[in-house]
């Protein structure tokens, strides 16, 4: 038996109120919840009843629901189950949505053993019905260039398999792991690093796993940095996400958990008052959230993220540079700019991870660079990200930056470039 805070061992089963889960060949899992108090007595005259209004979205989210979805309640189109529950997965479906290309008709019509296509509702009023190269459509829409393997990809380019010492926990860093909940995602990205695993249901989060790995932390004192992924681990309920945490903070040596997610973006009705509640009660808790475009950052999105400022959790957003889609430095200081706006810490682009049938998403490296560039001096520095490629073959993360030093002179100064292209000079002459 493993030792559980408290507070966590204090709540309540409540079996009336089952939260679902998402198909992963998990049964239904308990809800926690705190006991009943009773009603509190009345003292003074009742308030009017507060006017109905309608469930605040964004504009192109309600066309697409009064479209494709007229029968949906406002609680139903906001509760985060029922997104999951009526998610857009099969050509036929897509086909009534999307004017299809005949690339993308063929991927989906071929599908096979590639990454599955899951698109939430929410997530789907997003996208274009009309532009092929609009980057939140190419970013959930499956083409055939997926089936082309290209020089220098592999379905595990980063190794993970090879750093896995416990089924889905990656040991890379001394101090830090991964440990994957989940291979379940309520949207599939198509640049996914983890495509060979996510979405096949190999990896659930079944509680006998779950504990190989605690066992493993426990067993490792120069452990003290646990990120928990996936798949996405905010599928899982508010119960089971809060197994997970509890274990993790009854572990001594574990300081700091992280949770990375794409909720906040694909599915922000997950972001509720309940699980926030939830979350604070695991500090110091991290979130790095899944940004790709500016087009994200609409009012179901700041809401979530606001959610999860106000529980105190820091937010950073990780970017992957994707062809045609964020490439441009228009389009990043856009999103960097709506992240601030958002309590969202621009923290990582990165170069996309080569894995098979990634070639027409991926940019050359100089591109990166030019865009970090554009950043810096244009826009505060709270707002630059760092540029990283993630090195094949299990290396870690390797920053990239633009060179800022022009060399020495023969006095010892520092030659440098600023921003804008001047030279500057700096006394580097004293000696270690």
């Amino acid at each position: 038996m493993y030792g559980v805070p408290l507070h966590a061992m204090q709540l309540s089963l409540r079996l009336d109120d089952q939260e679902e889960e998402p198909p992963q060949g998990e049964p239904p899992l308990f809800s926690l919840a705190a006991p009943s108090v009773g009603k509190p007595r009345l003292t003074t005259l009742p308030e009017q009843p507060a006017r109905s209004r309608a469930l605040k979205m964004s504009p192109l989210c309600r066309a697409f629901r009064n479209l494709f979805f007229p029968g949906a309640t406002d609680p139903q189109w906001s509760d985060w189950r029922w997104q999951i529950q009526h998610r857009i997965r099969d050509l036929a479906t897509v086909r009534r949505m999307v004017r299809l290309t005949a690339e993308e008709q063929k991927a989906l019509e071929l599908a096979g053993n590639m990454l599955p296509m899951a698109v939430t509702p929410h997530y789907m009023g997003l996208i274009s019905a009309t532009d092929p190269d609009q980057a939140i459509r190419r970013s959930m829409i499956p083409t055939v260039y997926e089936m082309r393997r290209c020089p220098g990809e592999a379905d595990d380019p980063l190794g993970e398999e090879h750093q896995s010492p416990v089924p889905g926990l990656i040991h890379r860093y001394p101090d830090r792991v991964l440990l994957l909940a989940t291979d379940f995602c309520s949207s599939y990205c198509r640049y996914c690093t983890r495509s060979r695993v996510v979405g096949h249901g190999a990896i659930t989060p079944g509680t006998r796993r779950l504990q190989m790995i605690f066992d493993y932390i426990r067993s490792k004192p120069q452990i003290r940095d646990v990120l928990v992924s996936g798949g996405d681990p905010l599928t899982l309920s508010d119960a089971r996400i809060e197994f997970i945490l509890s274990n993790l903070r009854a572990i001594p040596h574990v300081e700091i958990i992280r949770l990375g997610t794409k909720v906040t973006t694909v599915l922000p009705q997950r972001i509720t008052p309940q699980l926030t509640r939830m979350l604070r009660k695991y500090h110091p808790l991290w979130m790095s959230l899944h940004f790709l475009h500016p087009d994200e950052c609409c009012h179901e999105t700041q809401k979530a993220c606001g959610l999860l400022a106000d529980a105190g959790i820091p937010l950073g957003s990780q970017t992957v540079l994707l062809k045609g889609m964020n490439d441009n430095a228009d389009v990043m200081r856009r999103l960097v700019h709506n992240l601030m706006k958002m309590r969202v810490k621009p923290y990582y682009v990165y170069q996309c991870d080569p894995i098979s049938g990634s070639e027409h998403f991926r940019t050359p490296v100089s591109k990166g660079l030019e865009i970090i560039r554009s950043l810096r001096g244009h826009t505060t520095g709270y707002a630059v990200p760092t540029y990283v490629i993630d090195a094949p073959g299990g290396g870690g993360k390797i920053p990239i930056s633009p060179d800022y030093v022009a060399g020495k002179d023969a006095e010892g100064n520092l030659r440098l470039t600023n921003y804008e292209g001047g030279t500057y000079q700096y006394p580097d002459y004293i000696q270690a």
